[in-house]
């Protein structure tokens, strides 16, 4: 659709305005005068002076001959030719001749003098003078009218009603309605203010969209990790009553009832923890700590973390990673996702298998890989394990103790600092975690 800026809309309307009643006055003067010549307008005057002089001395000469009718269709004819009517009037305004009482309307000015004689008051005369260019004076104020009523509908149909139709539009946003047809225009002007305020409608959509989502998903998590910890604080309630109760009377007894306390405590820690730090993901954005991290010594670090935990099932862990994996981030958050994905893997792996974990620089990345010997993912688990609270029915459930929200909070952390996480089967056997994050840059 081709458009027009509001300048030149407004240009051809003042050139539209001035052209149509020009037209209307060149129309009408050539159907009156037969010629698009205005060269004879000076001559027509003096023609009518002249015809205005002859028929002024015909009536001052002859008073005697008024009421003679030769005379009076003498003068009759005169005035035909000129285009002219008379009236001559008695002393006493009795209408003495007159040429046509029909048409006085249609003429403009009159020429009016009276006849006196030794002193005398003997008539009155009234010449009708024809109206010069009356019709072109009508048609040119036609063609104005004309114009300006055109030029007002085409305003309103490319400027006022797009406009209110963009303001109806804005008050049936403004009311939740999201499925409204922006109005289109021919003026740039307003083409581009409605592209702007099209880009900014789906803008706020995808903003309340994503808004409703992350709300309804904090609700989903807050309402499933609260009654996840219903679970350990029901066991733990139940075994401090017992050593309350004195039921747990031999040491050994007692000894087992702390464990399972202790036990469920640090459960129930992780929960908390997972939650606080899945909420508080939505919140960080970029506000992020940056510093340069040696992305070795913390994978080592987390490792070093694990190593009890590993040693008592026996499972091993290697970090054969290279030098120079340098990136900028916040060091607490990348060791708490890196944390839970050891975790995740000692917890999944069995006893006496084994952990790879690899890191290494690709050009303007840092690549890292957490590989085990667990029973890997299922088909089910690949497509949602990154969903939160998302738990397998058989590796990845409540019993493992994990709250569900592990693989989400490194995933969320990962794409915090700009690099992605994704999960696989190794062709080998077990679990793959593979990610990146981008290097700092070099001095």
């Amino acid at each position: 659709m081709r458009t027009l800026r509001i300048r030149t809309f407004t240009a051809l309307s003042f050139f539209f305005i001035l052209t149509v009643p020009w037209i209307f006055f060149l129309t009408a003067h050539f159907m009156e005068t037969k010629t698009l010549s205005f060269a004879n307008s000076g001559l027509q005057d003096a023609m009518l002076q002249r015809h205005l002089t002859e028929i002024i001395h015909l009536i001052e000469t002859n008073p005697d001959q008024w009421r003679d009718p030769n005379w009076q269709n003498q003068l009759h004819k005169a005035l035909q030719q000129a285009k002219m009517e008379a009236a001559i009037l008695s002393a006493s305004d009795q209408d003495i001749f007159r040429s046509n009482p029909e048409r006085h309307g249609a003429l403009s000015s009159t020429e009016r003098f009276s006849i006196i004689e030794n002193g005398h008051l003997i008539g009155k005369v009234v010449i009708y003078l024809p109206k010069l260019n009356t019709i072109q004076m009508i048609s040119m104020f036609a063609g104005l009218l004309l114009a300006f009523f055109i030029i007002g509908i085409e305003m309103r149909r490319f400027l006022l009603k797009p406009l209110e139709k963009m303001s109806l539009a804005a008050r049936q946003i403004a009311a939740g309605d999201w499925d409204v047809k922006l109005p289109l225009s021919r003026i740039t002007e307003i083409s581009e203010v409605r592209d702007g305020f099209e880009v900014m409608v789906k803008g706020l959509q995808k903003s309340f969209q994503k808004q409703a989502e992350l709300e309804e998903e904090r609700r989903f998590v807050i309402a499933a990790v609260a009654h996840d910890l219903r679970t350990p604080l029901f066991a733990l309630r139940g075994y401090l009553d017992g050593l309350e109760q004195g039921i747990a009377q031999s040491p050994e007894k007692i000894t087992k009832y702390l464990a399972v306390c202790k036990e469920k405590s640090a459960q129930l820690d992780r929960l908390v923890e997972d939650l606080f730090t899945f909420t508080k993901m939505d919140y960080v954005e970029m506000n992020l700590h940056n510093q340069t991290v040696d992305f070795k010594l913390l994978l080592q670090k987390s490792i070093d973390s694990l190593i009890p935990l590993a040693r008592q099932k026996h499972i091993s862990i290697s970090n054969p990673a290279a030098d120079g994996c340098f990136i900028c981030g916040d060091m607490h958050l990348l060791e708490r996702s890196i944390n839970n994905l050891l975790e995740n893997a000692v917890r999944h792996t069995p006893s006496y298998g084994e952990i790879v974990v690899q890191c290494y620089k690709d050009g303007d990345k840092v690549r890292f890989s957490i590989r085990d010997t667990g029973p890997g993912f299922s088909p089910e688990e690949l497509q949602r394990g990154f969903e939160p609270l998302y738990r397998g029915e058989e590796s990845r459930n409540r019993s493992t103790g994990g709250s569900g929200l592990g693989l989400t909070i490194s995933q969320k952390i990962v794409r915090r600092h700009g690099g992605e996480l994704a999960a696989d089967n190794h062709s080998e056997h077990g679990a793959l975690l593979t990610g990146w994050i981008p290097a700092a840059a070099s001095d």
